[in-house]
């Protein structure tokens, strides 16, 4: 598999499971632009990781809730690569608050970066490529709980809810254009977003327990499956998710 010649585009990319996809799509020779809104060291850090692939990188600092700097990112690559042809909307942030608790500004921030951004991103990722031509992939990286109801994490669920529609009423519309556009489910994964699980031995006990595989993934094995959709093995793929999470959708009720 090659993603040579290819640019690509990662919003929330500079940690977590935004980092190893940046990795995984550089591994197989794709230029990245990635979006961070924080940290910038671990950007440059990141950029130089990819140029020692044999790559081209290119931080980007965008708030992918605003549909302009969205654009920005966009523009970035067109300018430093010359066009478009994987957008990962892969930004994504949680409350941990449930229906009784959220209040507005909670809900409107999940949201705007989780679902918001994903809509304009392959809105915006999706018209670069029709007028560049030649198709594209655009991967949404969502979560079981697009289907799997999570208590008192409420607005996190409505989110990726939202992204499991959006895939598959978009990979319909764009599927004409050539343009393919497929969810990834990752389970529990060891993240900085899972830090409160983590740092907790018993909480960490219970959770690898209700895993058939028994543990949780690493990042590089969900960018693996990211990798994979972006190549041509996936090129008879569309308006589905992927889910990659050890099993644990079909042995346990809920988290």
């Amino acid at each position: 598999m090659s993603l040579k010649g290819k640019v690509a585009i990662v919003t929330g990319g500079n940690s977590g499971i935004g980092r190893a996809i940046v990795l995984a799509l550089a591994e197989q020779g794709a230029n990245i632009v990635i979006d961070y809104v924080m940290n910038p060291e671990a950007t440059q850090e990141l950029e130089q990781e990819v140029m020692a692939l044999g790559d081209q990188a290119i931080g980007v600092d965008a708030d992918v809730s605003q549909v302009d700097q969205l654009q920005s990112l966009i523009d970035m690559a067109v300018q430093k690569f010359g066009r478009v042809d994987i957008m990962v909307n892969n930004a994504g942030i949680e409350t941990r608050t449930s229906v009784l608790e959220t209040n507005e500004a909670q809900y409107d921030r999940v949201m705007a970066i989780n679902l918001k951004s994903a809509f304009f991103g392959t809105q915006l990722a999706a018209r670069q490529m029709i007028k560049q031509g030649g198709g594209g992939r655009i991967i949404n990286i969502s979560s079981v709980h697009e289907d799997w109801p999570m208590p008192g994490n409420t607005p996190y669920c409505l989110s990726k809810g939202g992204m499991r529609m959006l895939t598959r009423t978009a990979g319909v519309e764009l599927a004409p254009q050539g343009i393919l556009v497929i969810g990834v489910g990752p389970g529990a994964v060891a993240t900085p977003i899972n830090k409160s699980t983590l740092d907790d031995p018993a909480r960490l006990k219970t959770l690898d327990s209700a895993i058939p595989e028994g543990r949780l993934a690493q990042p590089e094995e969900i960018a693996n499956v990211v990798a994979f959709l972006a190549g041509d093995g996936a090129s008879y793929m569309t308006a589905t998710t992927v889910f990659v999470d050890g099993g644990i959708m079909q042995s346990s009720p809920g988290l």
